[in-house]
């Protein structure tokens, strides 16, 4: 099939705001129907995947993911996977000799310093997949039976976003660059200049934005995205978060919303993997009641979505969590959807999943549940997490 090129169509390749508009994309949730479509995109690749995520286990969910890239490298298609240096740390050295010798290129992403608890400096916290200057995929979602449907259990709750068009050739960029930036005896370059176009009409064409943030190189653009969600949202907020500890700043643009009249729902997790977290979280809820926010708890299993979309105009999908370890701490990626039709849908899956499976937490049954005992863990986990973010990036370890 061929694809268009950017000079016959004649559209702007940006605009003012930073978006692309010859895109297009599909929600993806995750469980089974992220895993297929990673498979998927990996089984039909030709010429060059980019996989870099934060949490690369060898379970299962991974051994089949590995499988899948070792036969891509089989077929001449190069192959890089870079996953975080501290969360995937407990990878083996015979696991990285195993898929170097079948042809894949393999790389920790390192912090500055690191021990068995804690590290300094940044993380590589971004999950993102580039196939070919023509497909890729941004979430939350890393490979590990956690987030997998497998047998007797449910996968985490989270989402990712598959696109086609120019927006592939910005991200390929980006992983190229985070891999050379950590590889300077032998610099890859697989972006070709040219990007793969979707056949569609120009009106079925989608406005995307990347955003990162990274402090090591002064980006700080997704917690841009959600203040200007907070200034310019009219109606309703719909928000996913799976850390929840909003900053000063965060807080600020958040009163502002719902002194303007917008109704703010936020859907968080029943079950936690990190119980300090939740219970730093959960110290915020009274301020949330203050405030008018609509409290909605995640039942069926863990939930790690990072995703918002607000008025059905506009939604952002990707690794961010709304707290101080993404805002300052962490190398995060999100895409920004300026589409009335996507946010309509994702404001849609987001009500669902409100009506059929959260529990929604007031005031009066916050209070019912606490003592003085859960609230000075909750008061003492707050702002021991809010300390140690500070001082500098920590990763509390999933539970096994």
């Amino acid at each position: 099939m061929k694809y268009p090129t950017l000079k016959r169509l004649r559209i702007p390749r940006k605009t003012r705001a930073g978006y692309t508009s010859l895109n297009k994309i599909k929600l993806v949730r995750g469980g089974s129907p992220y895993f297929d479509q990673l498979l998927q995109m990996i089984n039909h690749s030709e010429r060059v995947i980019q996989l870099q995520v934060y949490i690369f286990d060898n379970d299962e969910t991974g051994k089949k993911i590995t499988e899948a890239l070792k036969e891509a490298a089989k077929r001449n298609v190069q192959v890089y996977l870079m996953a975080d240096g501290y969360a995937s740390q407990h990878l083996s050295k015979a696991f990285v000799h195993e898929i170097s010798g079948a042809g894949i290129h393999f790389r920790f992403f390192e912090p500055i310093f690191r021990s068995r608890h804690s590290y300094f400096g940044r993380r590589l916290h971004h999950k993102v997949i580039v196939v070919d200057d023509r497909y890729a995929m941004v979430g939350g979602i890393n490979i590990s039976n956690h987030y997998n449907d497998l047998p007797g259990q449910k996968g985490w709750l989270d989402f990712a976003l598959h696109m086609e068009g120019e927006v592939v050739k910005e991200l390929c960029r980006i992983c190229q660059k985070i891999w050379n930036g950590y590889l300077p005896v032998k610099k890859i370059s697989v972006c070709r200049d040219q990007p793969a176009l979707p056949s569609l009409d120009e009106e079925h064409y989608c406005k995307l934005r990347v955003r990162r943030n990274d402090w090591i190189t002064k980006k700080n653009q997704v917690s841009r995205s959600y203040i200007e969600m907070f200034m310019n949202a009219k109606e309703e907020i719909i928000m996913m978060s799976g850390y929840f500890i909003p900053g000063p700043i965060m807080r600020k643009y958040m009163k502002k919303a719902i002194k303007r009249g917008v109704k703010i729902k936020l859907i968080l997790a029943g079950i936690s993997d990190v119980k300090i977290a939740k219970n730093a979280e959960r110290y915020m809820y009274n301020w949330l009641f203050r405030n008018k926010i609509e409290l909605f708890e995640y039942r069926p299993s863990v939930l790690h979505g990072k995703v918002a979309v607000y008025d059905n105009q506009w939604a952002t999908i990707g690794s961010y969590n709304v707290n101080i370890i993404s805002a300052y701490a962490s190398v995060e990626l999100n895409v920004d959807v300026n589409n009335p039709g996507f946010a309509r849908m994702l404001h849609d899956t987001m009500k669902k999943i409100i009506q059929t499976d959260c529990l929604q937490v007031t005031s009066e049954r916050f209070s019912r549940h606490s003592n003085l005992l859960t609230k000075s863990a909750e008061w003492i986990s707050y702002w021991f997490v809010r300390l140690l973010f500070y001082l500098f990036t920590i990763n509390f370890k999933q539970r096994e």
